[in-house]
């Protein structure tokens, strides 16, 4: 018997006596399993996970305890070692939180894999969130913190399914101190952490540390009693951290487990995948490196860690690769079942393919979730390319359509439910957003298809042009890796389909060039998206002096305040003259900093310098930013006089600027709203503009919205206007105003008190924008386009207020002048309008026709110019026809070469406007036969005239753009025409 610590709600119980059950042998290997273990005669976990299917050594626990959470004893209480257990993905990420919130650390929500930071384009770690802080441009949020952090990763890609540990999508358990705690505490709890709260076996633990860093060398041996054996003294290159060529940087130590210790110490490198697995990085940040190279201290220490979660869980669960843990090989169980192969049974390579669908499932379900959208760009581009490698990647396994007897179906969503189900304690949320996520990846599942059908096409071609061209070595058809590249990147089309179908027709592929391709690709990549980049210039000096802003404007739109920060072109100054443009830092302000997708406002600051002298200082504000931390940075120009550190000025905010950026902000919330009840509560924010003149709201919908669909929106926002409702704001902590069902505002970051903005019965979202105090004072609301941006996402534009009577009465205006112009009423315009455009067309026809029987008539009289040339009687005409149009050209050459016996040729020139020239060729079938094409004949003459073109053999059309070069164009077909037919016999 032994016992667990079981923790309610309200905190530990008293230890109760726990059946762990019996253990059994697997079929052949030495690992043991134990059965589920019982509480009160009920079985704690669910053994329906164990499948007859599975690999003996991947059987894990698929359900866990809901009601009650299990606290690890001591070693001393425990009756088997606690690596005996089978421990689930998300018991091992909640004893790491756990474990350090114990020891003082708040625990932190996973940030969005969308992170506000404009030097990355996705989460690629766990402390991206805390950059500012680290950086000194944000006040710590807490002494310490501790996290389980969403990433994302795509540089190294091509190693997923294949190694067995790389993954695009993976869990980063972190603890961080922000000048707390430093290297003593952080090695020991690290320690502790492996080897008692996951008792993990002391000695088949390493530890590397930077070559020169005798301190963690000390605590690692004597302090925590590492045997020096088994510490590795590293290079900079592999255990000192830095965030770029300049700032934070500092030695980092790793624990490294070990697979096969038999192996002994001699020679033991930690770059050989089959015997060691780092666990556990610890940053020692404690330099800045400064321009020169030179390291100064860091006036705060802090700490920054990471713990592979998929890595702790292969080492735990006695799995041989992270993808057959409990936290992705169920999603490769459902594929494996879609495929209908057996996963146990599969060669390595039938399995990578199945964990790369494992892998990729769950980046493109999670980026989805936070907000991206397939694309050929930045995320969406990435998304994209994830959704493309699993589709193609199904289609080598077998999997077709929706294994349901519809093969234009999609298979994602059915895989990406098993994603889903998996989420709960990773990010609830994503269970709410499943019907967008299924909705999304079907789209582009079905939209991919066609797109890998066209790449079947361009293959035919690209093996077409090889087998003609015939090799240039010696060596037969080669297929070049460019054409492999092209296939792979754009059309999504495997490497192995390329090299299978290429094969079939005879033609080898050129695999060196293709990886070259890629190694390129691969660099771009790296370089681009895979940095976290920490720097210290000016605005770290500046946020460090200069206390965060007080915002008054909620209540007032004039307020005095103190300059405390002068900037000039970004450098601090203490104090700037008439005409500058300057960036003004004050204690506190009436005005509001961009934010929330309203933009800051604009306004005044006046300084009485010399009452007596009536000197005046005047600074227009345009613009009003908030810099990292809390300070509001108002940008503007000096208008008169001058302003110096110090000096006290009046703000005052444009009141009624102010007023149009309220009515526009309450206008979003109401048009989201709106949309939810139109469209469906699935469709969520993806951008906002709330400006003085109109609002822009992007959103996630597959189509546009039809004119009913918009009518019923303008309709509905209309009403709520006219319901005349007081809006509701109120500060809350974050839990609380998302249990009261609150939206939060895309791209947003929250502390734990949030203000709320409602409009009862109608609308509540987190926003720190600012808003009417009544829907009434809005007056109207008007879509007045919607278009698509990218795929998926659709966007509004809308005004409101006073930018709504405007556009009415510019529309007014314009319909006044048009019935004045068409001298009907307003009513009459449409109908109006559509007869003139009849006269037009009819009209258009009928110059149309003249046309083509003046071209006909001008032909006529040059077909007695037919020109007989060689045995075979052939006929042909050159003729510049003067200044008629493509069409009429068109026209006159059908007409001559029906009027010429076959064979004939028919080669004709215009110049129907200013820097314009069209040529038209009509070859008949006996010119034909003897080798002449219209198509090719007509290119070389419009090269000369600087154009170019092309069509059938028998007709073909060209243009150019030097008129003055047409005749000797002609001069060419009729020369061309005579040497060709002269020599026909």
């Amino acid at each position: 018997m032994a016992g667990l610590r079981l923790l309610d709600g309200s905190g530990p119980l008293p230890l109760i006596p726990v059946s762990l059950g019996t253990r059994w042998p697997s079929a052949s290997s030495g690992v043991s399993f134990m059965e589920p273990m019982h509480f009160a005669g009920k079985p704690l976990f669910s053994s329906d996970y164990f499948h007859k299917d599975r690999p003996r050594h991947v059987m894990t626990v698929a359900t866990r305890i809901t009601s009650v959470k299990a606290e690890p004893l001591n070693e001393d209480q425990l009756e088997v070692s606690s690596t005996d257990k089978v421990v689930s993905g998300d018991e091992i990420r909640q004893r790491f939180l756990r474990f350090y919130a114990s020891r003082g650390h708040k625990i932190i929500p996973s940030s969005s894999l969308v992170p506000d930071d404009p030097t990355v384009l996705l989460t690629i770690a766990g402390m991206l969130q805390f950059k500012p802080v680290f950086l000194g441009k944000e006040p710590r949020p807490v002494p310490c913190a501790t996290t389980a952090q969403r990433c994302i990763r795509t540089n190294d890609i091509e190693n997923v399914g294949r190694t067995a540990r790389h993954h695009t999508f993976f869990e980063m358990l972190g603890n961080f101190s922000f000048g707390d705690y430093f290297k003593k505490e952080a090695i020991v709890w690290a320690w502790e952490l492996t080897t008692k709260e996951f008792g993990l076996p002391s000695e088949r633990l390493w530890v590397s540390i930077f070559e020169d860093d005798d301190d963690a060398f000390n605590i690692w041996h004597t302090e925590v009693g590492v045997p020096k054996e088994r510490i590795k003294r590293m290079g900079e290159d592999d255990n000192f951290w830095t965030s770029g060529v300049t700032g934070p940087c500092g030695p980092c130590s790793e624990i490294y487990y070990d697979f096969h210790p038999d192996r002994g110490y001699v020679d033991a490198d930690f770059g050989d995948g089959s015997r060691f697995i780092e666990l556990y990085n610890l940053v020692f940040m404690q330099y800045n490196k400064k321009d020169d190279g030179s390291l100064e201290l860091l006036k705060q220490k802090n700490i920054d860690t990471g713990m592979g979660l998929e890595r702790m869980a292969q080492v735990l669960q006695k799995v041989p690769n992270n993808y057959e843990t409990d936290l992705i090989f169920p999603i490769i169980e459902k594929a494996s079942n879609l495929a209908m192969i057996s996963y146990a049974n599969a060669d390595d390579a039938t399995k990578a393919n199945f964990k790369i669908i494992g892998d990729h499932m769950r980046a493109v379900v999670y980026l989805i979730s936070d907000g991206v959208v397939p694309s050929n760009v930045g995320r969406g581009y990435v998304v994209r390319r994830l959704i493309r490698r699993v589709v193609r990647t199904g289609k080598l396994l077998g999997i077709k359509g929706d294994v349901e007897g519809n093969i234009e179906g999609a298979f994602l969503p059915l895989l990406a439910r098993t994603v889903i189900e998996l989420c709960t304690n990773i990010d609830p949320d994503v269970k709410t957003r499943m019907p967008r996520i299924l909705e999304e990846l079907k789209r582009e599942e079905i939209r991919f298809l066609q797109t890998l059908e066209r790449g079947e096409k361009l293959l035919d071609q690209f093996l077409e042009n090889a087998l003609s061209s015939g090799g240039t070595n010696g060596d037969g058809p080669l297929l070049s890796g460019k054409d492999v590249f092209l296939l792979y990147d754009t059309y999504g089309f495997p490497v192995e389909i390329t090299a299978e179908v290429a094969e079939e027709r005879g033609v080898n592929i050129d695999l060196e060039g293709f990886e070259l391709e890629m190694e390129n690709q691969r660099r771009q990549s790296q370089a681009a998206h895979n940095v976290v980049k920490l720097t210290v210039a000016n605005e770290t000096e500046l946020s460090e002096s200069i206390p965060d802003t007080e915002f008054l404007g909620y209540s007032t739109l004039f307020a005095s305040a103190v300059v405390k920060g002068l900037l000039v072109n970004g450098n601090p100054v203490a104090q700037v003259s008439e005409g500058f443009d300057v960036e003004i830092v004050l204690n506190r302000t009436p005005f509001y900093a961009e934010s929330g997708g309203q933009i800051g406002d604009n306004g005044f600051l006046y300084c009485s310098r010399d009452a007596v002298a009536r000197k005046k200082t005047v600074v227009e504000i345009k613009d009003v930013q908030k810099a990292p931390g809390g300070i509001f940075v108002h940008k503007g120009t000096i208008k008169e006089g001058t302003v110096e550190i110090g000096s006290v000025v009046d703000a005052a905010v444009d009141a009624n600027l102010r007023k149009r950026a309220r009515v526009h902000h309450t206008a979003t919330h109401l048009l989201q709203a709106a949309l939810k009840n139109v469209i469906g509560s699935e469709t969520s924010q993806a951008g906002s503009l709330v400006a003085f003149d109109r609002l822009r709201f992007d959103f996630n919908f597959h189509r546009p919205l039809l004119e009913h669909e918009v009518l019923e929106i303008e309709n509905l926002i209309n009403n709520w206007i006219g319901d005349a409702t007081d809006l509701q704001t109120m500060v809350m902590p974050l839990a609380e105003a998302k249990r009261a069902g609150a939206i939060a505002m895309f791209g947003e970051k929250y502390g734990e008190q949030v203000r709320v903005v409602e409009v009862p019965g109608v609308s509540m979202e987190l926003c720190g924008g600012t808003h009417v105090t009544n829907t009434s004072e809005i007056r109207g609301f008007k879509i007045i386009s919607e278009q698509g941006i990218a795929s998926g996402i659709r966007r509004i534009e809308a005004v409101a207020g006073e930018a709504f009577i405007e556009y009415v009465n510019g529309r007014d205006t314009h319909l006044k002048n048009l019935c004045s112009m068409l001298k009907v009423r307003a009513e009459d315009v449409a109908t109006r309008v559509d007869n003139i455009l009849d006269e037009l067309r009819m009209s258009r026809n009928e110059v149309l026709i003249l046309r083509n029987k003046m071209a006909i008539m001008k032909a006529s009289t040059v077909k007695d110019k037919a020109v007989t040339v060689g045995t075979s009687n052939i006929r042909f005409i050159v003729e510049s026809m003067g200044d008629i149009d493509s069409d009429s050209l068109k026209s006159a050459a059908e007409y001559l070469i029906d009027s010429l016996q076959d064979p004939a040729a028919v080669v004709l020139g215009s110049c129907p406007g200013e820097g314009k020239v069209s040529l038209v060729a009509a070859f008949s079938p006996g010119v034909i036969g003897m080798g002449l094409q219209a198509g090719k004949f007509i290119g070389s003459l419009a090269k000369i005239c600087g154009g170019g073109g092309g069509g059938r053999p028998n007709f073909a059309q060209a243009g150019g753009k030097k008129p003055e070069n047409l005749l000797d164009a002609l001069q060419k077909a009729n020369s061309d025409l005579i040497a060709a037919f002269t020599d026909t016999k």
